[in-house]
């Protein structure tokens, strides 16, 4: 069985990616990242790894 990721706030992913919160929250609302989950009252949950990788590739295909 795999671990299930942990999953943090906006603002705590966006501390961990060393943006600022409304940056994160716009490029989720421009559909450019997804968080891992929403609640019921539309608050976003990250997985910041994912987030990371999910960026990573992001940048490696707006080089090519």
């Amino acid at each position: 069985m795999t671990p299930r990721p942990k999953l943090v706030s906006t603002g705590m992913a966006a501390a961990e990616l060393g943006i600022d919160c409304v940056t994160l929250a716009r490029w989720w609302r421009a559909g450019l990242v997804d968080p891992e989950f929403v609640t019921a009252g539309g608050h976003a949950r990250w997985d910041v790894e994912k987030l990371r990788r999910e960026l990573r590739e992001r940048a490696r295909r707006n080089e090519g």
